[in-house]
C-alpha cells in the first residue's frame, strides 16, 4: 500500500516505523521513507529484477521528496545498465588501477596509483559515491592542485602545476570512464564537462646569457647585487636566502637553508662561501645574513628591486628573481654535476631535474660520447 510521502506535511503525520513507507516511481521501482523516532528521516530505494528479487539502496537524508527521487532515478538508471553495487571514487579509481595492470603492466598502474594515493585515496572526494558525483566535486578537485607557493616568485610554476593538474584528470577521468562501463554509474555527463586548462603544456624557456647576467646585476643596488649573486652561486630560492641567519653559514663552506622542502644543508663554492662570508661579517648569529639597508629581505622588497632592475637591464619580461635559480641548477648541470648531486643541493627531485633540464643532460652525454674513441 503506498502512502504519500512527496510533503513534509505528509511525511510529519506519519508514525515513525522501521519499515519505509514507499512511493513508485515507475514498474519496479520505488523510493521509501523511513520515519525515525525523532521525527526525522532517512530515503531508500528499491529495485526489482526481472526475477522478482527486491535490491535496496540507501539514499541517506534529503530535504524533499524530489531530491531523493533524484538520487533514486540515477540508482535505477544504473541498475538497468547492469550494476546493482554503488562504489565511491575511491573504488573505482583502485578498479581502474587493477584494470591498467592486467591490460598495460605494473608500469602503467603503478603510475595511476601513485596519483590518487596522492590525490584520491584518503582525500574527501575519494569519498564521494559515484552517483552523487557532480561537475563542480571534480572542477574543485582539478583546481585545488593548482596551489602555488606565491612567495616562489617562479613565472612558470603555475604553468607546471595546471599541466600536472591536467595529466591527473586525465587519469581520473579514464578510471571513471572505465566505471562507466562497467555499469557502476550511469552516465559520464557530470565529468565530461571539465575540461584541462588550456596553453600549459610547454614549458617557458627564459635563458639568461652571461651577458645578460652582467647587465642585470650591473643595474642592480649593491644590496640586490649581492642577492643576485648569491641566488646564483647556490641555486636557492629567494625565500631560502632570505630566511637565512648569519648563524646559518658554517665557515667551513656549508649553508644550512629551509624551504619548501624543508631543512637541508649544502655545499657553497669557494667563490659562494667568499661572498656570504663578507655578508655574515662579525655580526650575530640570529641576524639575518642577507640584508636590504640593514634589514632582512621580504618578498615584495626583492620583487620590486629586481623588477626595475630587469627594466634597467634591458630584459625581458618573464626574466623573475626565481630565473636565476634555473640559471644556477642549469650551469651545474652543463658543468658536469650529476643529476643526484644537483637535485639535492637546489632541494628538489631528480625527476624535476630530468623533466626541465634533460636536454642539458643530453647535450652533456652526447658531448661526452663525441670524445670516445672506439674504432
Amino acid at each position: 500500500m503506498m502512502t504519500m510521502i512527496k510533503t513534509v506535511a505528509d511525511r510529519k503525520k506519519l508514525p515513525s516505523r522501521r519499515e519505509p513507507y514507499w512511493d513508485r516511481v515507475e514498474a519496479g521501482c520505488f523510493v521509501g521513507f523511513r520515519k525515525l523516532d525523532d521525527g526525522t528521516g532517512t530515503w531508500i530505494a528499491r529495485w526489482r529484477t526481472d526475477d522478482g528479487t527486491q535490491k535496496y539502496h540507501a539514499l541517506g537524508s534529503y530535504p524533499n521528496y524530489d531530491d531523493a527521487a533524484r538520487a533514486a532515478r540515477e540508482w535505477f538508471e544504473q541498475c538497468k545498465g547492469g550494476s546493482l553495487e554503488v562504489v565511491d571514487v575511491a573504488e573505482a579509481c583502485k578498479r581502474y588501477v587493477e584494470d591498467r595492470r592486467r591490460e598495460k603492466g605494473d608500469a602503467t598502474a603503478k603510475d595511476a596509483d601513485g596519483r590518487f594515493k596522492r590525490l584520491v585515496y584518503e582525500n574527501k572526494f575519494g569519498r564521494i559515491k559515484l552517483p552523487a558525483l557532480r561537475t563542480a566535486h571534480v572542477t574543485d578537485w582539478r583546481n585545488a592542485q593548482v596551489d602555488v607557493d606565491d612567495e616562489e616568485d617562479d613565472p612558470d610554476a603555475e604553468r607546471r602545476a595546471k599541466d600536472s593538474a591536467n595529466r591527473n584528470l586525465a587519469t581520473l577521468k579514464a578510471a571513471l570512464n572505465l566505471a562507466y562501463r562497467m555499469g557502476l554509474v550511469s552516465s559520464t555527463a557530470q565529468w565530461d564537462r571539465v575540461e584541462a586548462f588550456k596553453g600549459v603544456a610547454k614549458r617557458r624557456d627564459v635563458s639568461l646569457t652571461m651577458l645578460d647576467r652582467k647587465k642585470l646585476i650591473a643595474a642592480a643596488s649593491p644590496d640586490l647585487t649581492v642577492f643576485l649573486r648569491a641566488m646564483l652561486l647556490t641555486g636557492c630560492r629567494p625565500g631560502e636566502l632570505a630566511t637565512c641567519d648569519v648563524g646559518d653559514l658554517d665557515p667551513a663552506g656549508l649553508l644550512t637553508v629551509v624551504g619548501k622542502t624543508g631543512r637541508r644543508t649544502i655545499p657553497l663554492s669557494p667563490q659562494a662561501l667568499a661572498l656570504l662570508k663578507t655578508c655574515a661579517d662579525e655580526r650575530e648569529s640570529d641576524e639575518p645574513l642577507l640584508t636590504r639597508s640593514g634589514v632582512r629581505w621580504t618578498r615584495f622588497e626583492w620583487r620590486d628591486a629586481f623588477q626595475e632592475a630587469r627594466k634597467s637591464a634591458g630584459l625581458p619580461e618573464g626574466v623573475v628573481m626565481y630565473s636565476l635559480r634555473h640559471v644556477a641548477i642549469s650551469e651545474m648541470l652543463v658543468a658536469g654535476m650529476d643529476p643526484m648531486t644537483v637535485a639535492k643541493i637546489a632541494g628538489t627531485s631528480i625527476e624535476m631535474i630530468s623533466r626541465h633540464y634533460g636536454h642539458l643532460i643530453r647535450e652533456k652525454v652526447v658531448a661526452q660520447l663525441a670524445k670516445v674513441q672506439v674504432i
